[in-house]
């Protein structure tokens, strides 16, 4: 029978989560008011500003962060908390930019970003159901191929956590379904609850001295030696600016929000399953993620519910009905959820830039003003590791790290902010007919 939808749903990625429905209690941050000196002014409340801040508190420095609307609201609040290795995608191509040794560089510090997770949660006790334990899936032989070969690299590069590769008949250990030829697991890799983190994040730069302001878009930017960063209600007098909106930059900077082009994501929730139903579904519980362009990614979450998401839109328009356009394609994976009610439909802009790896730097004419951004689709490890480069640059801590990222070039998005959506759309179905063949 045909999947039921329980009313009402969140038919637009502005309406409640199912993260935001299960998330901590959210205290309320005031809107900025009156005029405000400071060291660093961090515009962003997502995992991007949070981070920053905290790496920047941590050393000692005064920190205002600005947030437009609530604490992860963003992609930060609305991901599929899949918590994965890795920062970018196809890195030895920035050889002849970095070097080969600038590009190992950057494969460990894709490492490193989740033991920074890990280590954050830790530190500051972040109850954000953190569990260990991802599987790539393999959807054609040659992903295999490119599994193993990932595998082998991060031998070498010393990862120090569990590898395995899976054929098609160990697949059912890791998901029930028949879609896939094989795997890999890893795990050092797994998945959270992505508003929990965020919340436990904003309550430990809090308990650091770091004044967060809600409901404060900010309206306008005076550059120069000590930038001020305007609101409806008041002002930020700061050394140092750090812009980290990403895909909601809109025209705030519009060198940086050309490179960078906002692409929806989108996510369903099932009701609460049986442990029985649970178990067939995802036996040891691990986040999992195919290889497909349009890629499918999924997990359980704490109460058993599958959280299925994916079908990436770069066209700039949301699906009128979340769910009905991805019940579907769940029910392609896990044809047995045909009578699962869903309970929570929702999507987001995820950050993606033309060569697929994260923008960290600082403006050329504005040595002041710091950025992180398009993180296409690492957001979760990459943001945490941007935050440490990005403080580490601004105290004048030599950061090879932030400097490699900021030796990478990144082109702006041709077309303007109404073409460079469509564009980039049809660029994404010449991928998707590739994979056919």
């Amino acid at each position: 029978m045909n999947a039921r939808v329980q009313q009402p749903l969140a038919n637009n990625q502005h309406a409640a989560s199912y993260y935001a429905a299960s998330s901590h209690l959210q205290p309320d941050h005031p809107p900025l008011a009156g005029e405000l000196n400071v060291d660093v002014c961090v515009v962003g409340g997502g995992f991007s500003g949070l981070n920053t801040a905290i790496e920047l508190a941590e050393r000692g420095l005064s920190v205002a962060l600005l947030e437009a609307r609530k604490i992860g609201w963003g992609a930060s609040g609305r991901n599929g908390g899949q918590l994965i290795r890795g920062v970018g995608h196809g890195l030895d191509q920035f050889s002849n930019v970095i070097g080969s040794d600038g590009v190992r560089q950057m494969k460990l510090m894709g490492l490193e970003a989740v033991e920074i997770v890990r280590q954050r949660v830790a530190r500051y006790q972040i109850d954000c159901d953190l569990t260990w334990g991802y599987c790539d899936l393999a959807n054609k032989p040659r992903d295999l191929d490119g599994l193993a070969e990932d595998a082998d690299e991060l031998r070498i590069l010393g990862y120090r956590h569990e590898l395995r590769l899976l054929q098609a008949n160990e697949m059912h250990s890791v998901v029930g379904s028949d879609r896939y030829v094989g795997g890999m697991i890893d795990m050092g890799s797994g998945h959270l609850h992505p508003m929990n983190l965020a919340l436990g994040e904003a309550a430990a730069a809090r308990t650091l001295g770091v004044q967060i302001f809600e409901h404060s878009a900010v309206t306008r930017i005076e550059y120069g030696p000590r930038v001020c960063v305007h609101t409806a209600q008041g002002s930020v007098r700061a050394d140092t600016l750090v812009l980290g909106c990403n895909a909601y930059l809109n025209d705030l900077n519009p060198e940086l929000s050309g490179k960078v082009l906002p692409a929806g994501s989108y996510i369903i929730a099932t009701e609460p399953l049986s442990e029985a139903q649970a178990h067939e579904l995802l036996p040891q519980n691990m986040a999992v993620c195919d290889q497909r362009v349009t890629v499918d990614y999924y997990r359980l979450s704490a109460d058993r519910r599958l959280l299925f998401g994916g079908a990436c839109h770069y066209s700039g328009r949301d699906p009128q009905d979340i769910a009905a356009y991805m019940q579907p394609k769940m029910l392609e994976v896990f044809p047995q959820l045909a009578g699962a009610r869903i309970d929570y439909q929702w999507g987001g802009m995820i950050g993606i830039g033309a060569n697929r790896l994260p923008q960290i730097g600082r403006l050329k004419d504005q040595p002041n003003v710091f950025y992180a951004q398009a993180y296409s689709g690492h957001g979760v490890n990459a943001t945490h590791l941007a935050g440490k480069l990005l403080a580490e640059a601004i105290i004048g801590q030599h950061s090879s790290g932030f400097e490699l990222f900021a030796k990478v070039p990144h082109m702006t998005f041709p077309g303007g902010k109404h073409l460079r959506s469509p564009l980039l759309a049809l660029g994404m179905l010449w991928h998707r007919l590739k994979e056919l063949r």
